[in-house]
């Protein structure tokens, strides 16, 4: 399945453009298998999302972008989030505690929102945003490389928060998963990978990307600079 994880609704992040069902239809459009809705500090989109993908048949997940004191952390499988900004590392241990799974978000992003150098500090992160399609080519190419030097596994996201960006990038999960728990086991597995929209269809980044050497990384900032690959 090809899935979208990191992604901004307008009723509860307040600077989205996006509606809900218009997310939908273009994430279908595009070939999307899921979608995951991840909003800031807030999860209160998680009961209308569960009742329309039912209505529309297609599986919209409900996590967190966590906003913790060394920065923004997506998170999936809790039911509510400590409500003051705590150390990074005592929220990835509260995510894990409860069942859940959690991931750096454009860690290397200039505005002091992602968790930059302490990725080299924090243990538990079961991924990292290296393909982020609203963060810069340098800060994608750091954030993949510290996957790599770390042994965690690299995810792709659109973090959209206009039309444009959904499913630029997303992440491969080779497993089907209908729910929430589901997409939270499918996970903890570790083999999923970062997938790039082009040409109408999503290409496997690993075949494009020089990913096991430290350093040689070539990330496309979208999906125009895939031309010539």
């Amino acid at each position: 399945m090809i899935i979208d994880m990191h992604m901004h609704e307008s009723t509860c992040s307040d600077d989205s453009f996006l509606k809900l069902a218009d997310m939908v239809e273009t994430a279908k459009a595009l070939g999307l298998d899921a979608i995951c809705i991840t909003d800031h500090d807030h999860m209160g989109l998680k009961d209308y999302a569960n009742e329309y993908s039912k209505k529309v048949n297609f599986p919209i997940f409900v996590g967190v972008e966590y906003y913790s004191l060394e920065g923004d952390i997506v998170a999936f499988g809790i039911d509510d989030f400590p409500g003051e900004r705590i150390h990074a590392q005592e929220f990835i241990d509260y995510v894990h505690a409860r069942g859940g799974v959690c991931f750096a978000a454009h860690p290397f992003r200039n505005n002091n929102r992602g968790l930059a150098e302490h990725l080299l500090s924090v243990n538990g992160l079961d991924a990292i945003e290296a393909f982020n399609a609203s963060t810069t080519y340098e800060a994608n190419v750091r954030a993949l490389e510290v996957s790599i030097e770390r042994g965690i596994q690299a995810v792709g996201v659109s973090d959209c928060h206009v039309m444009e960006k959904i499913g630029v990038y997303a992440t491969c999960l080779p497993y089907e998963v209908k729910t929430l728990a589901e997409f939270v086991e499918a996970f903890k597995k570790g083999d999923c990978y970062p997938v790039g929209y082009f040409g109408g269809k999503y290409i496997d980044l690993r075949k494009v990307v020089k990913m096991m050497t430290p350093g040689t990384a070539l990330i496309p900032e979208d999906k125009q600079i895939f031309k010539g690959n």
